[in-house]
């Protein structure tokens, strides 16, 4: 009797720590965009934008855009364009919706990478129970993080590369981003102590 007992309270020890690992399972360890997204999303709120752009400083005559739907969803768009100073002289004008849209939509081929994160939570490797999955586009190649890379013709190690990969450029450009948010309420508050 003593045995079944002590074997009864080992196994029930055994399975009240598998639940907690399960459930760690089911939520994916956060990625190195996920840092930088939150931090992002925070000055976007703060400031009451729904767009923000801004020059690469790591790549000549490439820009950065954004288009954030609060609480919901973060479309991220880096590409070369055609008439730099266009983008230029729109960044000087805050017209960041403007940007977006010429990246989004007039961007030099080859040049485009577009991220679609519906969380605005950074990139996942793979799909959350019940959620959207994350995707990226990169030079007219879309891949989706819905930890199926079987169904997109890769390998698990091409499938874990590419995230890997664009995690880093996803937070790059929201590195980008920030600088440029962080700048424009610097020097709105400059102006706004002058008044």
């Amino acid at each position: 009797m003593k045995s079944l007992t002590c074997g009864w309270l080992v196994g029930f020890f055994v399975c009240s720590l598998a639940s907690p690992l399960r459930a760690q399972d089911a939520n994916p360890p956060d990625s190195k965009s996920s840092s930088v997204v939150k931090q992002l999303v925070a000055a976007l709120d703060a400031a009451k934008l729904d767009c923000i752009a801004a020059k690469d400083p790591a790549r000549p005559d490439t820009f950065v855009a954004a288009l954030y739907f609060q609480g919901s969803q973060l479309l991220v768009v880096s590409a070369k364009y055609s008439a730099p100073a266009l983008l230029v002289d729109k960044l000087a004008k805050k017209d960041y919706r403007d940007v977006y849209l010429d990246l989004n939509g007039a961007a030099m081929p080859g040049t485009k990478v577009f991220v679609e994160d519906p969380g605005a939570n950074g990139l996942r490797p793979q799909r959350v129970e019940n959620q959207p999955f994350d995707s990226v586009e990169v030079e007219g190649k879309r891949t989706v993080f819905d930890g199926d890379w079987k169904k997109q013709n890769l390998s698990e190690e091409e499938y874990t590369k590419a995230f890997a990969s664009a995690d880093e450029r996803y937070s790059q450009m929201l590195t980008a981003l920030l600088a440029q948010l962080k700048q424009t309420s610097d020097s709105a508050h400059a102006s706004g102590e002058t008044d």
